[in-house]
């Protein structure tokens, strides 16, 4: 099979990661006997230097044209400038927008070898395999802005703003998720006080109630949920929540699996198939999406062009988009199957590193998964 797979390598760390993950999608191919042609595109600081834009119109032109895209990280001190009017981060917020990717899932899990490596006891840790499934395009996040100033000084707002369709199409994918796994879904909101929350909770009590009666389902706060997630984090099976709610919570959770150098995401559409724009039929690919995919550290600039940054979370985003974008699931587990094998034997970056273990490069790590995908 042929496949075209957009990379948007951006900044820092993004390029060094990047070049590990498509080590490993080559050594994919070459085991499995499918053909990966891949294409290059400029997003977040990169691009503002190069075009004055944070996402060019040739790299939305260049994603929608591909059947996956894969990114590496936007952003940096170079581009921190909260008032400036073009912002790495905006490239992101854009091409998400471009291709209408309104799920992000973000699974957590803990490797035996890593249980050290995480600020929480080992026994805490124990069957942590949760998936957070974050709104991506509505929200606070993109409502409307400003900022003004009055008799009384400078003042600002931030509207938030959802839809039925919005919370109905992730809750719909969220359920579904979870039926394949533990069937165990948790909303994360604040009904207590928001009432795009309180939107949230009707809505989502329906759609379980009428559509997926045989999930487990519960409501939990936002508060609850960040304490509960230190608490008991193997509680959880499937978490779905809004946008801003999720972008914090995720971050917290990385922390479980000890380093975010270890946590892929996939920011997923509709079923379609990208190069038609239209929907996949009974006879193709079921999983097909059109989908993103990231490791969901930033650009880590303060040990860019080092060799230290941790590739597996990349990594682990490639065998997302073999699963979720392209239907391949036995390819996606081979890629999953050579991370387990290399951190068993202990070549990993410093940030999983055990104390007086000798740390690998992130070309090192690449190269030892690449193997193991060819001598499996």
């Amino acid at each position: 099979m042929k496949y075209k797979i957009a990379l948007l390598a951006g900044d820092g760390i993004g390029p060094e990661v990047m070049a590990e993950a498509v080590k490993v999608l080559m050594a994919v191919g070459k085991r499995f006997d499918h053909h990966f042609t891949t294409h290059e595109g400029l997003i977040g600081g990169c691009a503002i230097d190069a075009t004055g834009t944070a996402l060019p119109e040739e790299t939305v032109t260049l994603c929608h044209d591909s059947d996956a895209v894969l990114l590496g990280a936007v952003g940096g001190p170079k581009w921190d400038d909260p008032n400036a009017r073009v912002r790495p981060e905006q490239g992101l917020l854009g091409i998400r927008k471009a291709l209408g990717l309104f799920a992000n899932l973000r699974p957590v899990t803990v490797h035996p070898l890593l249980l050290d490596a995480s600020p929480l006891r080992p026994e805490r840790l124990e069957g942590v395999d949760l998936l957070v499934l974050r709104e991506l395009t509505g929200g606070i996040y993109f409502g409307e802005k400003r900022r003004e100033q009055d008799e009384h000084g400078e003042w600002a707002s931030d509207l938030c703003i959802y839809s039925q369709m919005e919370v109905e199409r992730i809750v719909r994918m969220a359920a579904s998720l979870a039926r394949a796994r533990r069937g165990k879904l948790t909303l994360v909101d604040k009904a207590n006080v928001l009432e795009t929350s309180r939107l949230w909770r009707s809505i989502t009590t329906r759609v379980m109630q009428a559509e997926f009666p045989d999930i487990a389902f519960d409501t939990m706060l936002v508060d609850a949920c960040a304490m509960h997630l230190i608490r008991h984090p193997a509680d959880f099976d499937v978490i779905v929540t809004e946008n801003m709610f999720g972008d914090i919570l995720t971050d917290e959770a990385s922390m479980l699996a000890g380093s975010m150098g270890m946590l892929p995401s996939a920011s997923l559409g509709s079923i379609q198939s990208p190069h038609t724009n239209q929907p996949v039929g009974a006879a193709s690919l079921p999983q097909a999406r059109i989908g993103l995919y990231e490791p969901i550290h930033g650009s880590a600039p303060d040990i860019a062009g080092q060799g230290k940054a941790n590739p597996l979370a990349m990594i682990l985003s490639v065998a997302m988009l073999l699963r979720h974008s392209l239907g391949l699931e036995r390819e996606a587990q081979a890629v999953e199957t050579a991370v387990h094998r290399t951190l068993e034997a202990g070549i990993v970056t410093g940030d999983i590193a055990r104390p007086g273990q000798t740390a690998a490069s992130t070309s090192q790590v690449g190269d030892a998964v690449a193997l193991r995908l060819r001598d499996a």
